[in-house]
């Protein structure tokens, strides 16, 4: 009984922390819509004051500045008030405003306000939300972040956004397993391009973060393909791959779902062997996943290699030709030792087009 009143308590005092916050910032846009409209009207008075000096394009800048702060309540009175003193130092001819600009500012207001509408539909809230989208996207890095290896191995990795947007749709997972001795890496490639495969992407990866090194290693895609059924997006499937690496043999798993196949190259022979992991369709198209898995053995000076399509696809040309200029960049960066992951993207010259990703597991 105590705990329930203990517990009943505290859901109260949540309940009135969350509406101070609602007040606090109702209250910071209703100051910052005044101070915006109060701005259009000094800016008007120059208008009408000292043309030379105060053109009606001013205004622009008091839109633009209301769309980086304002909500979008306050944009529409903070364009409405735009508007209104636009209208009237024309009905009254008190100040010259063109053709020109009065289209100019009701092509601005138009743009603004359903930018503004765009952001409120996501819940993003003026000039922090910015800082909340740039948060997500460290999240995201984050996520992809390697663990601490012993000596004598490296994990090296490259994640590049079709046409350098802040998200991609690509993103790398990797953890150790209980028994540390067990490295554990995930390649996903997310359907779609930009800031909504970005948003999908961050929730995947901290779901298959979780997922992953906490259970045996051959159960991990069919969970992470459930996990995506039950989302039940309208885009709602990825491919992965998923390597598994004994840190103390060298032995390693592969298995994959609807992924281009890994490839593994031989220190000794300078060759590059295609791991053929076909059979397994993406992740979020049907509910009982097969299971291809594929074993080798990394020797010392040996490198794992996995990839997202991005990397080898051609347009107009089939996937195994750019799988094979993937293998020449290999054998020409990375068994030289002219570089690692970042090298061997701007050997390959994919495209921008697409997201690309490269993961390197080396044995030194």
């Amino acid at each position: 009984m105590h705990t329930t009143a203990r517990a009943a308590r505290h859901e109260t005092a949540l309940s009135h922390a969350r509406s101070r916050m609602r007040r606090r910032g109702m209250g910071l846009q209703l100051t910052a819509t005044g101070m915006l409209v109060i701005l259009t009207v000094i800016a008007s008075a120059g208008v009408v004051g000292a043309p030379a000096w105060v053109p009606p394009s001013v205004l622009l800048l008091v839109e633009l500045l209301g769309a980086f702060l304002l909500r979008l309540r306050g944009m529409i009175v903070l364009c409405l008030a735009i508007v209104v003193q636009v209208v009237v130092m024309i009905w009254t001819g008190i100040a010259d405003v063109s053709p020109g600009q009065q289209l100019v500012l009701a092509v601005s207001i138009v743009a603004l306000v359903a930018f503004t509408a765009y952001r409120d539909r996501l819940g993003l809230q003026g000039a922090p939300s910015d800082l909340m989208i740039v948060d997500l996207r460290d999240r995201l890095a984050a996520h992809g972040r390697i663990p601490q290896l012993p000596s004598g191995w490296r994990v090296d990795s490259a994640m590049r956004s079709a046409h350098a947007e802040a998200f991609s749709g690509d993103f790398l997972v990797a953890a150790r397993a209980r028994d540390a001795a067990l490295l554990e890496v995930v390649l996903v490639d997310v359907s779609g391009k930009g800031q909504g495969a970005g948003v999908r992407s961050l929730q995947l990866s901290g779901a298959f973060g979780g997922l992953l090194g906490l259970m045996p290693r051959q159960d991990f895609l069919a969970a992470a393909n459930t996990y995506l059924l039950e989302r039940s997006w309208e885009e709602g499937f990825a491919t992965a791959i998923h390597v598994a690496v004994d840190l103390t043999t060298g032995q390693f798993w592969v298995a994959s779902a609807g992924h281009p196949p890994a490839l593994h190259l031989h220190a000794g022979s300078g060759l590059v062997e295609i791991i053929d992991t076909i059979g397994a369709p993406a992740l979020g198209i049907v509910r009982d996943l097969p299971r291809v898995e594929r074993t080798g053995r990394l020797e010392h000076g040996d490198t794992l290699m996995i990839y997202t399509d991005g990397v080898v696809e051609v347009p107009g040309y089939d996937l195994d030709l750019g799988i094979d200029r993937l293998m020449g960049a290999a054998q020409r960066v990375v068994a030289t030792r002219r570089g690692g992951a970042e090298a061997v993207l701007d050997a390959v010259r994919a495209g921008d087009s697409d997201d690309r990703g490269l993961v390197l597991v080396h044995r030194d």
